[in-house]
């Protein structure tokens, strides 16, 4: 009488999903530069990209703390619950905050605001950033730029090397083949390190609803009085002044992606949980840059010409 052998069992699956792979991409790339330089900084104003950065980095060194602090470069023209959110985060993670001030550069005489009703200081941010850089002595920032987000943003590599300015060539990036990264500088030199870079808008709220990130509550639908400009809807806060004829009116919007509140517009939406999100975000067809950031609309180099200054 012969027994059959029982099937044999397949064996287990290592595959990754999408967003493991990101995360993973994004653990290596911490882990690296930790490994690499001696005073990196992570950037983290509490929008959705640096608190998904910031949510990474504490795994990929989990459980020992952050090996290194978060900076703010504030141009004092925020959303009050950006600031408060950035806050509460601080201070429940034990993080080291340093806060480059583009105020505290207007009252040193080290850089003139501009005036009118159109006037913005989110140029004045690249000052802050350099001196809070040097300040700082870092010689390495994490950024939340990706990809997707603007051509200019397109053409950096993960490791992007900066000069003793902070200024940035595109023509003389470096080579990553393989996922090898090129980290030499000279005293005076930095590198601004991307570890989200190929990551999409849809996978960074795809990955907010599973790990269920918090998020300040600005990027879910909410009502709050906005002004029409320039083909997008500007929050009508206490930076905004109206242009003659201009009116506000109260509208149920979101943010798509936040930065200083002159410049930033917000999008109709009704959108109150991440998977919500996910579904606009999967039926847009524009960027959250391209579609709520006036900044980028300087000139059709404007990004670019930004970071060739010093910007990220």
């Amino acid at each position: 009488m012969t027994t059959q052998s029982p099937p044999a069992s397949s064996p287990p699956s290592y595959q990754l999903t999408h967003l493991e792979a990101l995360e993973a991409e994004a653990v290596h790339i911490f882990r690296e530069v930790a490994a690499t330089f001696e005073r990196p900084v992570l950037l983290f104003s509490g929008g959705k990209d640096s608190v998904v950065m910031l949510h990474v980095a504490v795994k990929a060194f989990w459980p020992a703390p952050l090996p290194f602090a978060v900076m703010h470069v504030d141009t004092g023209h925020n959303f009050d619950e950006v600031i408060e959110f950035r806050d509460r985060v601080v201070a429940e993670r034990g993080l080291r905050l340093v806060v480059a001030s583009v105020q505290d550069d207007i009252d040193a005489g080290r850089v003139v605001e501009e005036t009118g009703p159109r006037a913005s200081r989110n140029r004045l941010q690249t000052h802050a950033l350099l001196r809070g850089i040097r300040d700082g002595g870092f010689d390495a920032v994490f950024g939340g730029a990706r990809r997707d987000e603007e051509k200019a943003r397109a053409k950096e590599r993960v490791f992007s090397f900066r000069d003793e300015f902070g200024q940035w060539d595109p023509r003389a990036q470096r080579p990553e083949l393989w996922q090898l990264y090129n980290g030499r500088h000279r005293k005076g030199e930095h590198i601004r390190v991307f570890p989200l870079s190929n990551w999409t808008e849809l996978d960074i709220w795809q990955y907010i609803a599973a790990e269920r990130i918090e998020l300040p509550s600005i990027y879910y639908a909410h009502r709050r009085p906005v002004v029409p400009r320039d083909g997008m809807l500007l929050a009508h806060t206490r930076f905004l002044t109206l242009l003659p004829g201009e009116e506000s009116y109260e509208e149920l919007v979101r943010f798509r992606t936040v930065g200083d509140a002159t410049c930033t517009g917000c999008v109709e939406s009704t959108a109150t949980t991440p998977d919500d999100v996910v579904l606009e975000v999967a039926a847009s067809r524009i960027t959250e840059r391209g579609a709520t950031r006036a900044d980028d609309r300087i000139s059709e180099a404007g990004m670019e010409d930004r970071k060739k200054e010093g910007y990220f």
